[in-house]
């Protein structure tokens, strides 16, 4: 398959979202309200400051202000149509594949704006890859789904550099005891946990600072929901890890940090521990204790 690396970061990737749902909410957001809790963290490795989206008249995110630290795992909860995905799509401009779109504010990684003209979004998408909610494994070999980015990015010379990297990224996804002897075969033959492991190695094959996940556990079992989970908790020694996530209960398992959502407006921040059982905030408390979501 040829394809330029632009068009790499689309194949098989969903659609754009629609613009957010009404949730179902139990009051309204005042006006001009500030999140609750410290929203900056001592080693950032991405920043937000200001950030709002509108799809057309419609606002999906408004005047969001968070850092995300370096080697966390910060999780986005909140009711459906609140934002959270919206937001996580700004990171890595995913939200620029919307006609509709308009963001304003600004998002640093590293210190660089990532809406810098002089950024290459196909690097940028490589600095801060994405696990999106339903496994989507390119139309390949299980080797060829993880080699793909390293051979359109010149990270691999040659055969030798690029069956290390895959290995290697298979080993971090801990899938490659369960696929060494098949690494031929298509990706898409793979059952769901596997296939979303499979996602994974190939998001960190190209050596990312970042990874995003948009609800990557929704469609899975239990029993890979579980490795997943696990999986999630061991990369966070080398990566910053951003997740979407609709279980509280998988929020406090997996994250440091939480940030609450609520139409359009991050409501709260803080610990995770902090988050569930002391919120500080009047929504954020309504929605643990399942009041409205």
């Amino acid at each position: 398959m040829n394809a330029t690396a632009s068009e790499m970061l689309l194949v098989n990737e969903p659609p754009p979202p629609p613009p957010p749902a009404e949730p179902v909410a139990a009051d309204p957001v005042p006006a001009g309200i500030e999140t609750v809790g410290r929203i900056t963290v001592d080693q950032p490795r991405m920043t937000s400051r200001n950030v709002s989206v509108m799809y057309g008249d419609k606002m999906g995110i408004e005047d969001v202000n968070l850092d995300i630290g370096k080697n966390e795992v910060l999780a986005m909860i909140g009711p459906s149509g609140c934002g959270k995905s919206t937001f996580l799509r700004c990171l890595n401009r995913m939200n620029d594949t919307v006609d509709v779109c308009r963001v304003t504010g600004t998002i640093r990684l590293d210190g660089e704006d990532v809406h810098d003209p002089r950024l290459d979004v196909v690097q940028l998408r490589a600095r801060v890859g994405m696990v999106f909610q339903k496994p989507n494994p390119f139309p390949k070999s299980i080797y060829d789904n993880v080699a793909y980015g390293p051979r359109i990015h010149g990270l691999a010379e040659g055969r030798r550099e690029t069956d290390a990297i895959v290995q290697r990224s298979l080993e971090k996804a801990g899938l490659w005891n369960e696929v060494r002897d098949r690494l031929e075969q298509p990706g898409t033959g793979l059952s769901g946990g596997q296939q979303q492991r499979l996602c994974i190695a190939r998001a960190i094959a190209v050596s990312p600072e970042v990874i995003l996940m948009d609800e990557p556990c929704s469609a899975l079992d239990p029993i890979a929901t579980a490795r997943i989970e696990e999986l999630i908790d061991e990369l966070r020694e080398n990566y910053t890890i951003v997740i979407v996530t609709h279980s509280m209960q998988q929020a406090a398992r997996v994250s440091q940090r939480t940030a609450y959502f609520h139409l359009g407006r991050l409501i709260e921040v803080g610990e995770t521990s902090q988050i569930f059982t002391n919120p500080r905030h009047d929504l954020t408390e309504d929605y643990i204790t399942g009041r409205f979501g």
